[in-house]
């Protein structure tokens, strides 16, 4: 692709006013044991421009209410930065209309934007604040101490943090890199859906569920009707419209609030998106999820590609491509994830 540098109005957008169980300043600053570690430093991505065909923003309409931009939501946090700028970063590349993405970032500590204005100059993006103490209380403990984290359940209230106007969202893990054009996952059809996602039906359904659930006909009869299938939380395309319209973030709650009562699943945030949705999901082909990249749980396991085409590789489990190859014990396929790496030492 060409390089050219951008004009200086595609710059960040100050933060969002972000939900919060209760006020707090939002620019508040962490206690320095919390703060960023100067060992992150990540190197100034190229500038990537957009092809002739993308067409030029409507100078009337500013800002995220543009609907020419394509929406992306990131979380950002210290354990994942790597791999969330390693995902910007692969999205630009390979996106024929990179100026006309919009990312959403998702943060619960105010410190990381400097370091994404630093490493992405040009890039059009929004950071907002989450408060760890939404859903504090209505988390309960998981086979993953990671799948525990706050920060992870964020996907449930962006119909509430981002801006009414932003109608549609593409949700994306921070273990994964694009390797297509992400504006083709942007364009797919969700038909009467609210969201969309790759399914997975040969997977056994009833092993996200205890025993306890499905001996209980009120909470199984959840599924009566539908024909519920697997599908990872990690790459979705969502109609925020819709999700508002129908209030899925109450029902999403009301799950988590059941399971701290009555013990329903083992796995973190997956299971109430399931609750939720699974039988009432628009299906998304498979190339954009190869998952389970990061092996399962068992330590040392690698993962080999699923059949078939791929535009997303998703490091899923508890394998994450950065620390393998830190460790000088990678699997073959984190290979494939470290050209978009931009971390480097600082001096």
């Amino acid at each position: 692709m060409v390089m050219i540098v951008l004009s200086p109005s595609l710059q960040s957008f100050p933060p969002a006013e972000a939900i919060r169980s209760h006020h707090l300043d939002k620019h508040r600053r962490l206690p320095s044991y919390l703060s960023i570690p100067d060992r992150f430093y990540f190197r100034k991505a190229d500038v990537f421009r957009n092809a002739d065909e993308c067409g030029f923003p409507d100078p009337k309409i500013t800002g995220v209410c543009d609907p020419n931009l394509v929406h992306v939501a990131i979380t950002l946090d210290v354990e994942y930065l790597r791999g969330s700028i390693a995902a910007v970063h692969s999205i630009l590349q390979h996106s024929r209309c990179p100026e006309s993405i919009f990312f959403h970032f998702l943060v619960s500590e105010n410190n990381l934007e400097a370091l994404v204005r630093s490493t992405f100059p040009q890039l059009k993006f929004k950071v907002y604040y989450f408060d760890p103490e939404k859903v504090q209380n209505l988390i309960s403990s998981s086979v993953r101490q990671a799948l525990e984290q706050p920060l992870n359940y964020a996907r449930n209230y962006l119909a509430d943090l981002l801006e009414p106007c932003v109608g549609r969202v593409i949700y994306l893990d921070s273990d994964l890199v694009v390797v297509d054009d992400i504006t083709k996952l942007w364009k797919t059809s969700l038909g009467s859906r609210t969201i969309g996602a790759p399914e997975y039906c040969h997977a056994n359904f009833t092993k996200y569920f205890t025993a306890r659930f499905w001996s209980d006909e009120k909470l199984s009869g959840t599924f009566r009707g539908r024909k519920p299938c697997y599908f990872n939380t990690g790459v979705m395309v969502i109609d925020l419209a819709k999700w508002r319209r129908f209030g899925y973030t109450k029902r999403i709650e009301r799950w988590m609030e059941i399971q701290k009562s009555d013990r329903i699943y083992e796995l973190g945030s997956l299971p109430p998106f399931l609750l939720v949705f699974a039988g009432h999901v628009a299906p998304i082909e498979h190339r954009w999820n190869q998952h389970g990249l990061g092996g399962d749980n068992v330590k040392g396991s690698c993962r080999d590609l699923h059949p078939g085409p791929i535009s997303l590789l998703h490091w899923s489990g508890s394998g994450k491509p950065w620390l393998r190859l830190d460790s000088k014990r990678p699997c073959p396929l984190d290979a494939l994830w470290a050209p978009y790496d931009l971390y480097g030492h600082s001096h």
